[in-house]
């Protein structure tokens, strides 16, 4: 015979298996990736991409599970910025629960959505895009970190360490960095330092930039690299090659492919600090409510052989600066 302590036992057993199968399947969240580089790289929990990576990673550190509470939708342009529109609509329509994007690829966002929220994995100029109405209180649908020329004129005084002279730096940029030519315009005419500036407005201009920087007898250039110029990177390291012009770059990915040096926020430790913007919407907050951060960790990349190519001698204190040196 069952007593009755085993009865209520088995009753309370019975309730609780009844109780988890009503609950309702536990949400696994979907986040939009959208990058520059190749899809391929982006893909699955362990991505080839170290950016892409390291965003993975501080989500983990977050206490997030990839298949588990969340899995990734990873599209690229595979630098062809002409696609920017169509992928942002392809995420869009599969209706993912947050997209975190690039500069270069948030314009096309802002036209394909209102609603879904977008970590902006640093913006140029979020508040002159019309991406947030201010840093501290964004309003919309887009938060995240913005670079905000936060190192333009760093940018200029370290060219000139390496280029020093009275010949004229060459400033390449695109209609999405306006605010960034103004405050190297700023900058130099506060040194004293004499600037070509040259709109490219298409990757078709770029050559023509380069004419008109040696017709000008142009010493050095500064590219201010957005939408346009980032993905044109080999083809513009190659045309400063053959010019012998010394250049300086936002990106590491411009020194890589062999340009002269680099120095900008580090895009790691953006994509690492957007995933804790992530883990606050999913926690329920709105991006409207999140303010906008700026950099806090900034990378200076030269490369030796290019000095070297060049004829320049790079100053030993800069070199010790330094976050890494190539060749």
């Amino acid at each position: 015979m069952i007593g009755r302590r085993s009865f209520l036992a088995g009753l309370a057993a019975l309730y609780v298996v009844r109780a988890a199968g009503a609950q309702p399947a536990r949400k696994v969240y979907r986040i939009g990736i959208l990058g520059l580089g190749v899809t391929a790289n982006n893909v699955g929990p362990e991505p080839l991409s170290p950016i892409t990576r390291g965003f993975l990673l501080a989500l983990r550190e977050l206490g997030y599970v990839y298949g588990q509470d969340f899995v990734t939708e990873p599209r690229s342009a595979e630098s062809r910025p002409e696609r920017y529109p169509a992928l942002a609509a392809e995420l869009v329509r599969l209706r993912v629960d947050v997209i975190v994007a690039p500069g270069p690829m948030l314009p096309a966002l802002k036209e394909a959505t209102s609603t879904i929220p977008i970590v902006m994995a640093g913006a140029t100029d979020p508040i002159g895009q019309g991406l947030v109405q201010s840093l501290g209180r964004p309003g919309g649908n887009f938060t995240g970190l913005s670079l905000q020329g936060v190192t333009v004129a760093k940018r200029l005084e370290l060219l000139k360490e390496v280029a020093p002279g009275a010949a004229a730096v060459a400033v390449f940029w695109d209609p999405e960095n306006l605010r960034n030519l103004q405050q190297t315009e700023a900058a130099a005419r506060e040194r004293g330092w004499k600037l070509v500036s040259l709109e490219v407005r298409d990757a078709g201009g770029i050559e023509g930039a380069f004419k008109a920087a040696t017709a000008a007898r142009a010493g050095s250039l500064l590219v201010i690299s957005g939408g346009i110029l980032f993905p044109q990177s080999a083809r513009i390291v190659d045309l400063a090659a053959r010019t012998r012009l010394p250049a300086i770059y936002s990106q590491r990915q411009f020194v890589e492919a062999g340009g002269l040096m680099s120095y900008g926020a580090d895009l790691n430790d953006l994509w690492r600090r957007a995933a804790v913007y992530v883990d606050k919407i999913f926690k329920g907050a709105k991006p409207g409510d999140l303010p906008v951060e700026l950099p806090t960790k900034f990378n200076l990349v030269i490369n030796m052989k290019v000095a070297k190519a060049l004829g320049l001698t790079v100053p030993q204190p800069l070199l010790l600066r330094a976050d890494e040196v190539i060749g």
